[in-house]
Protein backbone atom coordinates (compact mmCIF):
# COMPACT_ATOMS: atom_id res chain seq x y z
CA UNK A 1 0.00 0.00 0.00
CA UNK A 2 1.22 3.48 -0.89
CA UNK A 3 2.48 5.37 2.12
CA UNK A 4 1.00 8.70 3.09
CA UNK A 5 3.17 11.55 1.93
CA UNK A 6 2.89 15.19 2.77
CA UNK A 7 4.58 18.17 1.24
CA UNK A 8 5.02 21.82 2.14
CA UNK A 9 4.22 24.17 -0.74
CA UNK A 10 4.64 27.90 -0.28
CA UNK A 11 3.09 28.12 3.13
CA UNK A 12 0.35 25.53 2.66
CA UNK A 13 0.26 21.84 3.42
CA UNK A 14 -0.84 19.53 0.65
CA UNK A 15 -0.93 15.80 0.59
CA UNK A 16 -1.59 12.99 -1.79
CA UNK A 17 -5.00 11.78 -2.96
CA UNK A 18 -7.71 11.45 -0.35
CA UNK A 19 -5.35 12.49 2.45
CA UNK A 20 -4.97 15.92 0.84
CA UNK A 21 -8.67 16.37 0.25
CA UNK A 22 -9.51 15.32 3.81
CA UNK A 23 -6.84 17.69 5.13
CA UNK A 24 -8.37 20.63 3.29
CA UNK A 25 -11.77 19.86 4.73
CA UNK A 26 -10.42 19.51 8.28
CA UNK A 27 -8.56 22.81 7.95
CA UNK A 28 -11.79 24.50 6.82
CA UNK A 29 -14.32 22.62 8.95
CA UNK A 30 -16.07 25.86 9.86
CA UNK A 31 -16.55 26.82 6.22
CA UNK A 32 -18.77 25.04 3.69
CA UNK A 33 -16.98 23.38 0.80
CA UNK A 34 -17.61 21.31 -2.30
CA UNK A 35 -15.30 19.01 -4.22
CA UNK A 36 -15.17 18.43 -7.97
CA UNK A 37 -13.54 15.52 -9.80
CA UNK A 38 -12.83 15.16 -13.51
CA UNK A 39 -11.61 11.82 -14.88
CA UNK A 40 -11.23 10.37 -18.37
CA UNK A 41 -11.81 6.71 -17.53
CA UNK A 42 -10.62 5.29 -20.89
CA UNK A 43 -13.50 3.49 -22.61
CA UNK A 44 -12.84 -0.26 -23.02
CA UNK A 45 -13.42 0.12 -26.77
CA UNK A 46 -10.24 2.24 -26.89
CA UNK A 47 -8.06 0.45 -24.35
CA UNK A 48 -5.44 -1.60 -26.18
CA UNK A 49 -4.35 -4.81 -24.48
CA UNK A 50 -1.44 -5.56 -26.80
CA UNK A 51 0.98 -3.07 -28.39
CA UNK A 52 1.58 -5.62 -31.16
CA UNK A 53 -2.13 -6.04 -31.99
CA UNK A 54 -4.14 -2.79 -32.01
CA UNK A 55 -7.36 -4.73 -32.70
CA UNK A 56 -7.11 -6.44 -29.31
CA UNK A 57 -9.26 -4.23 -27.09
CA UNK A 58 -10.40 -4.55 -23.51
CA UNK A 59 -14.05 -4.38 -24.63
CA UNK A 60 -13.70 -7.97 -25.92
CA UNK A 61 -12.90 -9.26 -22.42
CA UNK A 62 -15.75 -8.65 -19.99
CA UNK A 63 -13.82 -9.70 -16.89
CA UNK A 64 -11.11 -7.13 -17.65
CA UNK A 65 -13.28 -4.07 -18.22
CA UNK A 66 -15.70 -4.99 -15.46
CA UNK A 67 -12.94 -5.34 -12.88
CA UNK A 68 -11.26 -2.09 -13.91
CA UNK A 69 -14.50 -0.12 -13.79
CA UNK A 70 -15.37 -1.53 -10.38
CA UNK A 71 -11.99 -0.23 -9.20
CA UNK A 72 -12.69 3.15 -10.79
CA UNK A 73 -16.00 3.32 -8.97
CA UNK A 74 -14.36 2.23 -5.72
CA UNK A 75 -11.96 5.16 -5.99
CA UNK A 76 -14.70 7.65 -6.89
CA UNK A 77 -16.97 6.54 -4.06
CA UNK A 78 -14.11 6.54 -1.59
CA UNK A 79 -13.35 10.15 -2.54
CA UNK A 80 -17.07 11.04 -2.65
CA UNK A 81 -16.78 14.29 -4.57
CA UNK A 82 -19.76 16.63 -4.73
CA UNK A 83 -19.40 16.79 -8.54
CA UNK A 84 -18.06 13.97 -10.73
CA UNK A 85 -17.38 14.55 -14.44
CA UNK A 86 -16.31 11.50 -16.45
CA UNK A 87 -15.16 11.33 -20.06
CA UNK A 88 -14.93 8.27 -22.35
CA UNK A 89 -17.85 6.76 -20.47
CA UNK A 90 -18.90 3.63 -22.39
CA UNK A 91 -22.53 4.60 -23.03
CA UNK A 92 -22.84 1.87 -25.67
CA UNK A 93 -22.63 -0.95 -23.11
CA UNK A 94 -25.81 -1.39 -21.07
CA UNK A 95 -24.14 -3.49 -18.38
CA UNK A 96 -21.50 -0.86 -17.67
CA UNK A 97 -24.07 1.95 -17.74
CA UNK A 98 -26.23 0.03 -15.26
CA UNK A 99 -23.21 -0.55 -13.03
CA UNK A 100 -22.50 3.17 -12.76
CA UNK A 101 -26.17 4.09 -12.36
CA UNK A 102 -26.58 1.55 -9.57
CA UNK A 103 -23.46 2.28 -7.55
CA UNK A 104 -23.47 6.05 -7.96
CA UNK A 105 -27.24 6.25 -7.57
CA UNK A 106 -27.15 4.22 -4.36
CA UNK A 107 -24.49 6.62 -3.06
CA UNK A 108 -26.81 9.60 -3.53
CA UNK A 109 -25.72 10.94 -6.92
CA UNK A 110 -27.98 12.36 -9.63
CA UNK A 111 -26.65 11.20 -13.01
CA UNK A 112 -26.77 12.64 -16.53
CA UNK A 113 -25.13 10.81 -19.44
CA UNK A 114 -24.59 11.81 -23.06
CA UNK A 115 -23.19 9.76 -25.94
CA UNK A 116 -21.11 11.20 -28.74
CA UNK A 117 -22.87 11.71 -32.05
CA UNK A 118 -22.84 9.09 -34.83
CA UNK A 119 -22.89 6.23 -32.30
CA UNK A 120 -19.22 6.47 -31.42
CA UNK A 121 -19.82 4.28 -28.36
CA UNK A 122 -18.44 6.52 -25.64
CA UNK A 123 -19.52 9.83 -24.15
CA UNK A 124 -19.86 11.78 -20.96
CA UNK A 125 -21.26 11.15 -17.48
CA UNK A 126 -21.87 13.94 -14.97
CA UNK A 127 -22.98 13.15 -11.43
CA UNK A 128 -23.85 15.65 -8.69
CA UNK A 129 -24.54 14.61 -5.11
CA UNK A 130 -28.04 15.43 -3.89
CA UNK A 131 -26.70 16.36 -0.46
CA UNK A 132 -25.00 19.33 -2.11
CA UNK A 133 -27.02 20.26 -5.18
CA UNK A 134 -30.47 20.55 -6.68
CA UNK A 135 -30.49 20.33 -10.50
CA UNK A 136 -32.37 23.29 -11.96
CA UNK A 137 -31.77 22.49 -15.62
CA UNK A 138 -29.78 20.17 -17.87
CA UNK A 139 -28.74 20.88 -21.46
CA UNK A 140 -26.81 18.97 -24.11
CA UNK A 141 -24.52 20.51 -26.71
CA UNK A 142 -23.64 18.63 -29.91
CA UNK A 143 -20.75 20.19 -31.81
CA UNK A 144 -21.66 18.28 -35.01
CA UNK A 145 -18.09 18.39 -36.27
CA UNK A 146 -15.56 15.83 -37.47
CA UNK A 147 -14.88 14.62 -33.93
CA UNK A 148 -18.51 13.90 -32.99
CA UNK A 149 -17.81 15.60 -29.67
CA UNK A 150 -20.41 16.79 -27.19
CA UNK A 151 -20.74 18.74 -23.94
CA UNK A 152 -23.11 18.74 -20.98
CA UNK A 153 -24.36 21.81 -19.13
CA UNK A 154 -25.87 21.53 -15.66
CA UNK A 155 -27.44 24.49 -13.89
CA UNK A 156 -27.52 23.64 -10.19
CA UNK A 157 -28.40 25.26 -6.89
CA UNK A 158 -26.47 24.57 -3.71
CA UNK A 159 -28.68 22.96 -1.07
CA UNK A 160 -29.49 24.04 2.48
CA UNK A 161 -26.30 22.40 3.77
CA UNK A 162 -24.68 25.71 2.86
CA UNK A 163 -26.81 27.56 5.41
CA UNK A 164 -23.86 29.72 6.40
CA UNK A 165 -23.78 31.19 2.90
CA UNK A 166 -27.57 31.45 2.76
CA UNK A 167 -27.44 33.90 5.63
CA UNK A 168 -25.88 36.31 3.14
CA UNK A 169 -29.14 36.24 1.14
CA UNK A 170 -27.16 35.95 -2.10
CA UNK A 171 -27.39 33.62 -5.09
CA UNK A 172 -25.85 30.18 -4.78
CA UNK A 173 -26.30 28.79 -8.27
CA UNK A 174 -23.54 27.27 -10.42
CA UNK A 175 -23.14 26.34 -14.08
CA UNK A 176 -21.18 23.12 -14.61
CA UNK A 177 -19.87 21.97 -17.99
CA UNK A 178 -18.39 18.55 -18.79
CA UNK A 179 -16.69 17.96 -22.15
CA UNK A 180 -14.01 16.04 -24.03
CA UNK A 181 -12.38 17.93 -26.88
CA UNK A 182 -11.00 16.47 -30.09
CA UNK A 183 -7.52 14.96 -30.10
CA UNK A 184 -5.33 17.01 -32.51
CA UNK A 185 -4.08 14.24 -34.79
CA UNK A 186 -2.62 16.97 -37.02
CA UNK A 187 -2.17 20.74 -36.71
CA UNK A 188 -5.31 21.58 -38.70
CA UNK A 189 -7.43 20.02 -35.96
CA UNK A 190 -6.23 22.60 -33.43
CA UNK A 191 -8.76 24.99 -34.96
CA UNK A 192 -11.51 22.43 -34.32
CA UNK A 193 -10.70 22.34 -30.60
CA UNK A 194 -10.68 26.14 -30.45
CA UNK A 195 -14.07 26.20 -32.19
CA UNK A 196 -15.42 23.63 -29.73
CA UNK A 197 -14.48 25.80 -26.76
CA UNK A 198 -15.91 28.87 -28.49
CA UNK A 199 -19.21 27.00 -29.00
CA UNK A 200 -19.26 26.00 -25.33
CA UNK A 201 -18.78 29.58 -24.16
CA UNK A 202 -21.32 30.86 -26.69
CA UNK A 203 -23.82 28.28 -25.46
CA UNK A 204 -23.24 29.17 -21.81
CA UNK A 205 -23.61 32.86 -22.64
CA UNK A 206 -26.85 32.31 -24.58
CA UNK A 207 -28.22 30.12 -21.77
CA UNK A 208 -27.54 32.88 -19.24
CA UNK A 209 -29.30 35.42 -21.47
CA UNK A 210 -32.23 33.09 -22.21
CA UNK A 211 -33.01 32.66 -18.52
CA UNK A 212 -31.88 36.18 -17.56
CA UNK A 213 -29.41 34.76 -15.06
CA UNK A 214 -27.29 36.94 -12.86
CA UNK A 215 -23.51 36.36 -12.77
CA UNK A 216 -22.61 33.08 -11.06
CA UNK A 217 -19.60 30.73 -10.88
CA UNK A 218 -18.94 28.62 -13.97
CA UNK A 219 -16.95 25.38 -13.68
CA UNK A 220 -15.64 23.73 -16.86
CA UNK A 221 -14.43 20.15 -16.42
CA UNK A 222 -12.96 17.66 -18.80
CA UNK A 223 -10.26 16.35 -21.07
CA UNK A 224 -9.24 19.35 -23.15
CA UNK A 225 -6.67 17.44 -25.24
CA UNK A 226 -4.33 20.43 -25.09
CA UNK A 227 -1.68 21.70 -22.70
CA UNK A 228 -0.95 25.05 -21.07
CA UNK A 229 1.03 26.03 -24.16
CA UNK A 230 -1.98 25.71 -26.46
CA UNK A 231 -4.42 28.21 -27.92
CA UNK A 232 -7.38 26.73 -26.02
CA UNK A 233 -5.63 27.41 -22.71
CA UNK A 234 -4.96 31.05 -23.57
CA UNK A 235 -8.45 31.55 -24.98
CA UNK A 236 -10.01 30.40 -21.69
CA UNK A 237 -7.56 32.49 -19.69
CA UNK A 238 -8.50 35.55 -21.75
CA UNK A 239 -12.12 34.97 -20.73
CA UNK A 240 -11.26 35.08 -17.04
CA UNK A 241 -11.09 31.34 -16.33
CA UNK A 242 -8.36 30.00 -14.07
CA UNK A 243 -6.95 26.48 -13.90
CA UNK A 244 -7.95 25.29 -10.43
CA UNK A 245 -5.02 22.94 -10.07
CA UNK A 246 -2.49 25.63 -10.96
CA UNK A 247 -4.22 28.11 -8.66
CA UNK A 248 -4.08 25.70 -5.72
CA UNK A 249 -0.37 25.07 -6.24
CA UNK A 250 0.55 28.69 -7.01
CA UNK A 251 1.74 27.82 -10.51
CA UNK A 252 1.90 30.57 -13.11
CA UNK A 253 0.81 30.38 -16.74
CA UNK A 254 4.47 29.85 -17.65
CA UNK A 255 4.73 26.72 -15.45
CA UNK A 256 3.83 24.33 -18.25
CA UNK A 257 5.83 21.28 -17.19
CA UNK A 258 5.15 21.02 -13.47
CA UNK A 259 2.51 18.30 -13.82
CA UNK A 260 1.04 15.85 -16.31
CA UNK A 261 -2.31 14.05 -16.49
CA UNK A 262 -2.24 11.85 -19.59
CA UNK A 263 -0.12 9.17 -21.27
CA UNK A 264 -1.36 9.27 -24.86
CA UNK A 265 -1.36 6.53 -27.48
CA UNK A 266 1.90 7.92 -28.91
CA UNK A 267 3.68 7.36 -25.59
CA UNK A 268 3.87 11.07 -24.74
CA UNK A 269 2.94 12.46 -21.33
CA UNK A 270 1.17 15.81 -21.10
CA UNK A 271 -1.15 17.87 -18.92
CA UNK A 272 -4.56 18.01 -20.61
CA UNK A 273 -7.16 17.54 -17.85
CA UNK A 274 -8.44 20.75 -16.29
CA UNK A 275 -11.10 22.04 -13.95
CA UNK A 276 -11.55 25.66 -15.00
CA UNK A 277 -13.20 28.19 -12.70
CA UNK A 278 -14.74 31.53 -13.67
CA UNK A 279 -15.85 33.60 -10.71
CA UNK A 280 -18.55 36.28 -11.10
CA UNK A 281 -16.12 39.02 -10.05
CA UNK A 282 -13.95 38.60 -13.13
CA UNK A 283 -13.66 41.64 -15.38
CA UNK A 284 -13.29 40.35 -18.94
CA UNK A 285 -13.54 41.12 -22.63
CA UNK A 286 -16.50 40.28 -24.82
CA UNK A 287 -16.45 36.69 -26.02
CA UNK A 288 -16.25 37.56 -29.72
CA UNK A 289 -13.26 39.83 -29.08
CA UNK A 290 -11.40 37.11 -27.20
CA UNK A 291 -12.30 34.61 -29.92
CA UNK A 292 -10.88 36.84 -32.67
CA UNK A 293 -7.69 37.37 -30.70
CA UNK A 294 -7.33 33.62 -30.19
CA UNK A 295 -7.70 32.90 -33.92
CA UNK A 296 -5.31 35.72 -34.84
CA UNK A 297 -2.88 34.23 -32.30
CA UNK A 298 -3.11 30.88 -34.07
CA UNK A 299 -2.76 32.69 -37.42
CA UNK A 300 0.42 34.40 -36.24
CA UNK A 301 1.78 31.13 -34.81
CA UNK A 302 1.35 29.36 -38.15
CA UNK A 303 2.95 32.23 -40.06
CA UNK A 304 5.95 32.24 -37.73
CA UNK A 305 6.11 28.45 -37.97
CA UNK A 306 6.51 28.96 -41.72
CA UNK A 307 9.54 31.18 -40.90
CA UNK A 308 7.75 34.38 -41.90
CA UNK A 309 8.70 37.53 -40.05
CA UNK A 310 6.38 40.52 -39.71
CA UNK A 311 7.14 42.14 -43.07
CA UNK A 312 7.13 38.79 -44.90
CA UNK A 313 3.83 37.82 -43.29
CA UNK A 314 2.23 41.08 -44.46
CA UNK A 315 3.56 40.49 -47.99
CA UNK A 316 2.13 36.95 -47.92
CA UNK A 317 -1.32 38.25 -46.92
CA UNK A 318 -1.41 41.01 -49.57
CA UNK A 319 -0.18 38.74 -52.38
CA UNK A 320 -3.21 39.46 -54.63
CA UNK A 321 -3.24 43.20 -53.90
CA UNK A 322 -1.91 45.94 -56.16
CA UNK A 323 -1.51 48.30 -53.22
CA UNK A 324 0.14 48.20 -49.83
CA UNK A 325 -2.83 46.59 -48.12
CA UNK A 326 -4.59 43.26 -47.58
CA UNK A 327 -7.89 42.53 -49.33
CA UNK A 328 -10.63 40.28 -47.99
CA UNK A 329 -10.01 37.74 -50.75
CA UNK A 330 -6.28 37.67 -49.93
CA UNK A 331 -7.09 37.27 -46.24
CA UNK A 332 -9.38 34.30 -46.96
CA UNK A 333 -6.83 32.72 -49.29
CA UNK A 334 -4.17 32.95 -46.56
CA UNK A 335 -6.52 31.25 -44.08
CA UNK A 336 -7.09 28.49 -46.63
CA UNK A 337 -3.37 28.00 -47.28
CA UNK A 338 -2.73 27.76 -43.55
CA UNK A 339 -5.49 25.10 -43.33
CA UNK A 340 -7.63 27.23 -41.04
CA UNK A 341 -10.45 27.17 -43.60
CA UNK A 342 -11.41 25.44 -46.81
CA UNK A 343 -12.39 22.11 -45.24
CA UNK A 344 -15.45 20.79 -43.42
CA UNK A 345 -14.03 21.47 -39.95
CA UNK A 346 -12.35 24.81 -40.61
CA UNK A 347 -13.57 28.37 -40.23
CA UNK A 348 -16.94 29.08 -41.83
CA UNK A 349 -17.60 32.00 -44.17
CA UNK A 350 -19.41 33.84 -41.36
CA UNK A 351 -16.52 33.31 -38.96
CA UNK A 352 -14.03 34.60 -41.53
CA UNK A 353 -16.17 37.70 -42.04
CA UNK A 354 -16.24 38.27 -38.28
CA UNK A 355 -12.45 38.07 -38.19
CA UNK A 356 -12.17 40.46 -41.10
CA UNK A 357 -14.38 43.01 -39.34
CA UNK A 358 -12.07 42.83 -36.31
CA UNK A 359 -8.98 43.28 -38.51
CA UNK A 360 -10.38 46.15 -40.62
CA UNK A 361 -10.45 48.69 -37.79
CA UNK A 362 -11.54 51.73 -39.85
CA UNK A 363 -14.00 49.71 -41.95
CA UNK A 364 -12.69 50.90 -45.33
CA UNK A 365 -12.65 47.38 -46.82
CA UNK A 366 -8.90 46.76 -46.68
CA UNK A 367 -6.34 46.11 -43.92
CA UNK A 368 -3.26 48.31 -44.06
CA UNK A 369 0.08 47.64 -42.39
CA UNK A 370 -0.84 49.44 -39.17
CA UNK A 371 -4.08 47.45 -38.82
CA UNK A 372 -2.17 44.26 -39.59
CA UNK A 373 0.27 45.06 -36.77
CA UNK A 374 -2.45 45.93 -34.25
CA UNK A 375 -4.92 43.12 -34.96
CA UNK A 376 -3.01 40.20 -36.48
CA UNK A 377 0.65 40.57 -35.55
CA UNK A 378 0.28 42.06 -32.11
CA UNK A 379 1.56 40.37 -28.95
CA UNK A 380 0.48 36.79 -28.23
CA UNK A 381 -2.34 36.00 -25.80
CA UNK A 382 0.15 35.27 -23.05
CA UNK A 383 1.73 38.72 -23.45
CA UNK A 384 -1.61 40.47 -23.39
CA UNK A 385 -3.24 38.40 -20.66
CA UNK A 386 -2.70 40.91 -17.88
CA UNK A 387 -4.61 43.49 -19.93
CA UNK A 388 -7.47 41.15 -20.75
CA UNK A 389 -8.27 39.64 -17.36
CA UNK A 390 -8.33 41.54 -14.14
CA UNK A 391 -9.19 40.49 -10.63
CA UNK A 392 -11.50 42.73 -8.68
CA UNK A 393 -14.58 44.63 -9.75
CA UNK A 394 -15.71 47.82 -11.41
CA UNK A 395 -16.28 50.86 -9.25
CA UNK A 396 -20.01 50.90 -10.06
CA UNK A 397 -20.49 47.17 -9.33
CA UNK A 398 -22.43 46.73 -6.09
CA UNK A 399 -24.40 43.49 -6.46
CA UNK A 400 -23.32 40.64 -4.18
CA UNK A 401 -23.13 36.99 -5.17
CA UNK A 402 -21.33 33.77 -4.27
CA UNK A 403 -18.07 32.69 -5.88
CA UNK A 404 -15.44 30.10 -5.01
CA UNK A 405 -11.96 30.10 -3.58
CA UNK A 406 -9.73 27.18 -4.56
CA UNK A 407 -8.64 25.49 -1.33
CA UNK A 408 -6.73 22.53 -2.76
CA UNK A 409 -6.32 20.38 -5.86
CA UNK A 410 -4.88 16.89 -6.21
CA UNK A 411 -3.93 14.65 -9.13
CA UNK A 412 -3.86 10.88 -8.71
CA UNK A 413 -1.61 8.93 -9.06
CA UNK A 414 0.75 11.24 -7.14
CA UNK A 415 3.71 10.76 -9.51
CA UNK A 416 1.97 12.88 -12.15
CA UNK A 417 2.17 15.90 -9.85
CA UNK A 418 5.95 15.72 -10.33
CA UNK A 419 5.71 15.34 -14.11
CA UNK A 420 6.21 11.56 -14.45
CA UNK A 421 3.93 8.63 -15.26
CA UNK A 422 4.00 5.50 -13.03
CA UNK A 423 4.36 2.18 -14.80
CA UNK A 424 2.08 0.37 -12.34
CA UNK A 425 -0.95 2.64 -12.81
CA UNK A 426 -3.72 0.77 -14.65
CA UNK A 427 -7.03 2.54 -13.91
CA UNK A 428 -6.80 4.67 -17.05
CA UNK A 429 -4.41 6.51 -19.32
CA UNK A 430 -5.48 9.69 -17.54
CA UNK A 431 -4.97 10.87 -14.00
CA UNK A 432 -7.89 11.76 -11.77
CA UNK A 433 -8.12 15.44 -10.81
CA UNK A 434 -10.03 16.60 -7.72
CA UNK A 435 -10.42 20.19 -6.53
CA UNK A 436 -11.74 21.54 -3.22
CA UNK A 437 -13.77 24.76 -3.51
CA UNK A 438 -15.06 26.93 -0.69
CA UNK A 439 -17.94 29.37 -1.36
CA UNK A 440 -17.12 33.00 -0.64
CA UNK A 441 -19.09 36.21 -0.94
CA UNK A 442 -17.99 38.60 -3.69
CA UNK A 443 -19.18 41.52 -5.79
CA UNK A 444 -20.30 40.91 -9.37
CA UNK A 445 -18.53 42.24 -12.41
CA UNK A 446 -19.42 42.30 -16.08
CA UNK A 447 -17.83 41.72 -19.46
CA UNK A 448 -15.84 44.56 -20.99
CA UNK A 449 -17.70 46.18 -23.89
Amino acid sequence: MRKERWMKKKGRVTGIGNYSIASSMRDNHRRPWITCTTFNILAPIYKRLSPQDESCRESDYRAYWLSRNHRILDSLLHERSSIICLQEFWVGNEELVSLYEKRLGDAGYLLSKLGRTNNRGDGLLTAVHKDYFRVINYRELHFNDCGDRVAQLLHVDMTASFSQCRSYDTRQEILIVNTHLLFPHDSSLCMVRLLQVYKILQYVESYQKEYKLNPMPIILCGDWNGSKRGHVYWFLRSQGFVSSYDTAHHYTDADAQKWVSHLNHRGNICGVDFIWLLNPNKYRKLLKTSWSEAVFGMFKHLLRKASLKEEDAFAFLKADSDGDYITYSGFCEALRQLKLSGHCYGLSEEEMKDLWVQADIDGNGVVDYKEFQQQIWKHSCSDELSDQVQDGVREDAQEQTIGFSVENAVLFPPEVEKGSWPENYSLSDHARLTVVFSPIRMTCSQAVS
